[in-house]
């Protein structure tokens, strides 16, 4: 993680001990990692980002009890840290900072543009409205009178996987809803006052859900029903975008390729075509002996998405090179000498110097990055590996995004090994010696952070910014994607670190062939992203709670271990949560 990021935090703390007391929380504001606030007559210190979710109202949430009674720990003095050699914030497969436990947006007097249920030429990140079809009413049968008998049938069930534009009719426990406006997944007509409510009506000829994804008749589900169900809950056009982009190929393909094979995935090519060995040699003649082409070609054929084909008439080749400019760019910043005087050349052409964070090894006393690795509730959701004397593997910066920490490691081996988190959680330093330095920065490229959408998206036009996010200065360009990161655009003037990022990708962009005035370079003053973001939506599995939850799970905001984006992760949840083996 950024030590940029946590000597802010640290040093947020050190302000908010001026008072004995910490602030009181609020649901409108926004927390960054390390705040500490009151609620309820405890204290609570924040793990990421996090803004409306109730502190103590979940296990796996943003917030960390740090006492009861209220009282502020005096927070420890942060060390000097070097800012050219810091590990940006790594990746989450939910993002370094969680997003709000409620995304959905209200209303303002300046609404946002309502989606449209139309395509565009350009895919929208908006999830896709299932059109629905107003319920006409039907005469009366003069036969034997069935269920629900003179009322108009039912309009097609509310779904809690489905947003729904202002106009759209659903029904809902045998009554009919009109959405007022946009109405974000999850919303419950009935419930909240997005929805006008209707009059009765028929459902008998609606199908009877199972629930849990079971039998209508009780009992546990089956595998295959449990799987049926979870795929209604994340049956969207958000999130079968995004996950298409972040899919993989199997690491026994992943390692066959090498420059020049004719057997190399269409990505790879496309890449070799347009950074040929010369070039990658030229631009990283500074690198790290670790960092080579070939892992970086491995690294890219593991997600065929990244500088991957479109069929909707976007250009690939101009994707790629702007997707290379920009990972390039931040690969500068993050591990990249910042010395002309002691490496001789340009500081663009420093990039990849460092494998491992500097100044830390394994052998070391410093550096641990496993403090979460103590509490038990937390080492329950990222398990960590321990040493031959007993002690916590240590999880700093390694790699071309410098991955850090125990929550960062576990979803990146998730992705990289077929769901298995405990790969990487115990040899992490596997990240350093092998194409997975080049593999962690390209997943943390095409992943997304909701309510933050993936850099990927950002670079290829798939994320369309609404009016919440055009007002914070997000969209389709590169400083969006430092926003991605770390952030560092909010600030004004423009943050040396920030412009550094800027001034790298502009070298890169002209090298590769992409003209940066077809984009806005603007960085200072940008917003955060936020749950009102078109790009959020809930990507992991949680126990369901609600009453008639039984043996399953939810989709959630906040990081667990289970990521609805990795095939069989919903199984996992409901066999882990419920305490069950499903067959």
């Amino acid at each position: 993680m950024n030590k940029a990021i946590k000597l802010s935090a640290l040093i947020s703390a050190v302000f908010l001990s001026a008072s004995v007391w910490a602030a009181d929380w609020s649901a409108s504001s926004v927390y960054t990692a390390g705040e500490t606030v009151t609620y309820q007559g405890n204290t609570y210190t924040a793990k990421w980002w996090s803004s409306g979710e109730i502190p103590g109202s979940s296990q796996w949430g943003a917030w960390k009890l740090v006492s009861t009674g209220g009282a502020t720990p005096a927070p420890t003095v942060a060390p000097t840290v070097k800012p050219t050699t810091a590990p940006t914030a790594a990746p989450t497969s939910q993002p370094t900072v969680a997003p709000t436990a409620t995304p959905t947006v209200k209303p303002t007097t300046a609404p946002t543009i309502a989606p449209t249920a139309t395509p565009t030429v350009a895919p929208t990140a908006v999830p896709t409205v299932v059109p629905t079809v107003a319920p006409t009413p039907t005469a009366a049968p003069t036969a034997t009178p069935a269920p629900g008998n003179g009322l108009p049938k039912c309009a097609a069930a509310w779904s809690a996987a489905s947003s729904y534009a202002g106009g759209s009719v659903v029904s809902h426990n045998n009554t009919s809803y009109t959405a007022k406006w946009w109405v974000n997944a999850g919303v419950t007509p009935g419930t909240a006052a997005d929805w006008n409510t209707g009059s009765a009506c028929d459902a008998s000829a609606l199908p009877t859900p199972a629930p849990g994804g079971g039998t209508t008749t009780g009992g546990l589900p089956t595998k295959a029903q449990a799987e049926a169900y979870a795929a209604t809950l994340t049956n969207s056009d958000i999130f079968n975008k995004v996950k298409a982009s972040v899919r993989t190929l199997p690491n026994s393909v992943v390692e066959a390729v090498a420059p020049g094979l004719m057997s190399n995935p269409s990505n790879v090519k496309r890449i070799e075509g347009i950074m040929p060995k010369a070039k990658w040699d030229f631009y990283f003649s500074k690198a790290h002996p670790s960092y080579t082409y070939t892992r970086f070609l491995q690294a890219s054929a593991k997600f065929p998405a990244f500088c991957g084909d479109y069929t909707d008439g976007r250009n690939a080749d101009e994707i790629c090179r702007r997707s290379l400019a920009a990972s390039f760019a931040h690969f500068a910043q993050e591990t990249g000498g910042h010395s002309v005087t002691q490496y001789g050349n340009p500081e663009w052409l420093q990039a990849l110097v460092h494998v491992r964070e500097m100044g830390c090894s394994d052998d070391g006393t410093n550096c641990g990055y496993n403090g979460e690795c103590a509490d038990p509730v937390f080492n329950k959701v990222w398990t960590c590996g321990t040493d031959a004397k007993g002690g916590y593997m240590k999880y700093f910066g390694r790699g071309a995004k410098q991955l850090s920490y125990n929550y960062n490691y576990g979803p990146f081996s998730q992705a990289m090994f077929d769901g298995d988190q405990s790969v990487l959680l115990k040899d992490p330093d596997r990240v350093a010696e092998s194409w997975l330095n080049l593999a962690s920065a390209v997943f943390f490229f095409v992943y997304p952070q909701p309510p933050k959408p993936s850099m990927l998206h950002v670079i290829d036009g798939t994320w369309v910014p609404n009016d919440f996010d055009k007002a914070r200065q997000l969209g389709n360009d590169f400083p969006t994607s430092i926003q991605i990161i770390n952030a560092e655009c909010q600030d004004t003037p423009t943050k040396p670190a920030a412009q550094n990022r800027l001034d790298y990708y502009t070298e890169f962009a002209r090298d590769l062939g992409w003209d940066i005035k077809r984009e806005s370079m603007k960085c200072a003053g940008m917003g955060r992203f936020d749950g009102g973001s078109s790009a959020a939506f809930n990507i992991y599995w949680e126990k369901d709670w609600k009453v008639g939850g039984d043996n399953k799970c939810q989709l959630v905001s906040y990081q667990t271990p289970y990521n609805a984006l990795i095939d069989g992760q919903y199984v996992k949840c409901v066999d882990a949560n419920w305490g069950i083996t499903l067959k």
